[in-house]
């Protein structure tokens, strides 16, 4: 596509670039800044027709108006690549690529508990209207801040029209979200873990499955704890006994921050150390053992995010069958459809809230403000709040 000269096409493209490449040296935030300054480019070139480092404050609306309500077309089912790889199976230095036609820079797919549904009753998905994620909006504003912010510092332009939306106008307001939506009650969790119990029970493959679900909850783990990083691969050596008796996860989190997370004896004695046994190791981690954490079945370090998040999804669908067929209500067995590895830290740390010092939580959590903790997982103020007016009577007030 050829762009009018006037709109400034190729400038509006290098001032991106130039942002982006402040941030090549931490994968997930380039990844995620790109996406929403992707966006800005492309709807002042092709909707608003506008030069992108001419915008101004009504322009900065009217694109926070259009990432609430894309075009249809600019909506996909599921996210796809940008560009299609032309090579052979194993990528090379030398493969070519050209533009992917299905790309598009919004995806809307159905919920997984609707998918989930759908198979179940037999019937086509309901397709929703698109909604942005909770506090996408937000992000949105933020990044687009930034964007202009560099632009300014490096001489692009003399102005922030993001800045100049009004502090408190709609977009920067986040949306409230129930957090305990992406948690599993207590008699969901059970069936959860007796399900990886009983699959590992009656056939030893699944003891890798159950040590995964038991370390991701025990410890409140991301994905990535367990997948590592570039410079991580998690390994046995990273569980390490100090010289108190007191046991420690150490990890390589989000921004590439190290940090340790204490282990609860129960995971130790019962999921550690029977995972190491079934693999003929002794019962507990060595110093400085190189062992991987998790391994493939042909004994190659770590398995990939999506091999792991595929383990668990057996078992949550093995627990909802489970619950289905010892007759337990819809009420009872809903979440368990929406229900993903994410779920299971959530789940966890929510359950544990009430017996932990926040603090405490909040660094094995790694949150970086004691306030995102408290926030979600020490709802005091709401409780207060619903407590006073739970008792209230309708009518014959005293």
């Amino acid at each position: 596509m050829a762009f009018p000269a006037d709109i400034q096409a190729v400038e509006s493209y290098r001032a991106v670039r130039s942002f982006l490449k402040s941030y090549a040296g931490n994968e997930s935030t380039f990844n995620s800044y790109r996406t929403h300054v992707e966006r800005l480019l492309l709807w002042t070139l092709t909707k608003a027709r506008i030069p992108l480092l001419d915008m101004r404050r009504t322009h900065a609306e009217e694109f926070l108006e259009f990432c609430l309500a894309p075009d249809p077309g600019w909506v996909g089912p599921v996210v796809k690549s940008r560009f299609t790889r032309l090579g052979a199976r194993k990528k090379t230095a030398s493969d070519s690529y050209v533009l992917n036609e299905d790309w598009k820079p919004f995806s809307q797919s159905a919920s997984k508990e609707e998918r989930k549904r759908a198979k179940e009753e037999n019937r086509p998905l309901l397709q929703e209207h698109y909604k942005p994620a909770q506090g996408s909006i937000a992000q949105i504003f933020a990044v687009c801040g930034s964007f202009f912010q560099h632009a300014i510092d490096e001489g692009f332009c003399e102005h922030n029209p993001f800045r100049a939306v009004k502090q408190k106008s709609k977009y920067k307001q986040r949306t409230t979200g129930d957090q305990d939506t992406r948690i599993l009650t207590s008699l969901q969790w059970d069936f959860v873990l007796e399900t990886a119990e009983q699959l590992a029970a009656q056939d030893d493959k699944y003891e890798r499955t159950l040590f995964i679900v038991a370390t991701i909850f025990a410890m409140y783990l991301r994905v990535s704890d367990l997948v590592g990083r570039e410079n991580w691969t998690p390994s046995m050596g990273d569980l390490r006994q100090d010289g108190a008796g007191n046991w420690w996860y150490h990890v390589v989190g989000k921004g590439n921050k190290a940090g340790k997370i204490s282990v609860r004896d129960d995971y130790i004695e019962n999921y550690l150390k029977r995972w190491r046994l079934h693999q003929g190791l002794s019962p507990l981690p060595g110093f400085r053992e190189t062992t991987p954490l998790i391994a493939t079945r042909r004994g190659r370090a770590g398995l990939s995010d999506r091999h792991i998040r595929v383990l668990l999804q057996e078992v949550f669908d093995r627990a909802l069958e489970r619950m289905q067929d010892e007759g337990w209500s819809d009420e009872d067995v809903a979440r368990l459809r929406a229900a993903s590895l994410h779920w299971l830290r959530h789940t966890s740390a929510t359950f544990d809230a009430p017996h932990r010092d926040m603090k405490d939580l909040q660094v094995d959590l790694r949150h970086n403000s004691l306030s995102t903790t408290q926030n979600v997982y020490y709802n005091s103020e709401d409780e207060k709040r619903a407590y006073s007016a739970k008792r209230l009577p309708m009518k014959e007030r005293n």
